[in-house]
């Protein structure tokens, strides 16, 4: 479609949302925009990230814990997992970075459990887990490719161009040191909780405390994202 300028509107869906990028009309080449999505949509697609990710592998396991049956809740979590990737890889849906963190954590441990028999490894392996991602996310820091940069592309329609981009780089170095930092509070929070607390009370209390933990994470990892983005005019602009 031609608007009255002699630029050519390409019509571009992403994250549920539709989006219009103005090209100049040059021939025999076209630039391509990147997609400027809504605000309202990118926090969707984020809360259904982590809604598949963590929010409902945790409910499954406490609905099954709180029934008595911790194999059975160990079973469910981890099958929903396999089950949601499965489910993107056959409806040709791009492959979430954090479900296969989500997967890969949850196969250690239930592995260890299942090997060992001892349900406590099961809840105190979680700390040494985000010991290790908070190690892995440092180490991180020192390449080129922070571990937020990978996983970029699940909340946003990112492309090669705008990744480079020098306030984009420098906020994944950013984000990256602030998730390092929550998955060492987490970790300590959760040692603490474990050794002070009886053990039902302990995953009733912490089915409390680690989402409150993430969810103060993510909100300050959309206020600083929004305010990168919008400076480099990634965000869709409202009407006047």
């Amino acid at each position: 479609m031609t608007d009255g300028d002699g630029t050519r509107t390409h019509r571009a869906f992403s994250f549920a949302t539709e989006t219009e990028v103005h090209v100049p009309e040059q021939p025999g080449a076209e630039r391509v925009e990147p997609a400027r999505p809504r605000l309202r949509s990118v926090l969707k697609h984020l809360g259904l990230s982590l809604l598949w990710a963590n929010l409902i592998p945790a409910a499954l396991f406490y609905a099954c814990f709180a029934a008595g049956n911790v194999w059975a809740a160990l079973i469910a979590a981890l099958a929903w997992c396999y089950g949601a990737m499965a489910w993107r890889v056959t409806t040709k849906r791009r492959t979430s970075g954090l479900l296969w963190l989500t997967a890969i954590g949850l196969t250690a441990k239930t592995a260890l459990t299942f090997a060992t028999g001892n349900t406590f490894l099961y809840f105190v392996q979680p700390a040494a887990n985000d010991a290790v991602v908070a190690l892995f996310f440092l180490l991180s820091l020192a390449t080129a490719r922070p571990v937020v940069a990978r996983l970029a592309g699940d909340f946003y329609p990112m492309t090669d161009d705008v990744a480079r981009r020098p306030k984009m780089q420098q906020l994944f170095w950013r984000l990256t040191l602030l998730w390092a930092l929550i998955c060492l509070v987490k970790a300590v929070a959760t040692i603490w909780l474990l050794e002070s607390m009886p053990l039902m009370t302990f995953v009733a209390v912490k089915s409390v405390v680690t989402p409150t933990i993430a969810i103060a994470g993510a909100a300050a990892t959309v206020v600083i994202a929004f305010r990168v983005a919008r400076s480099e005019g990634l965000l869709h602009a409202a009407a006047a």
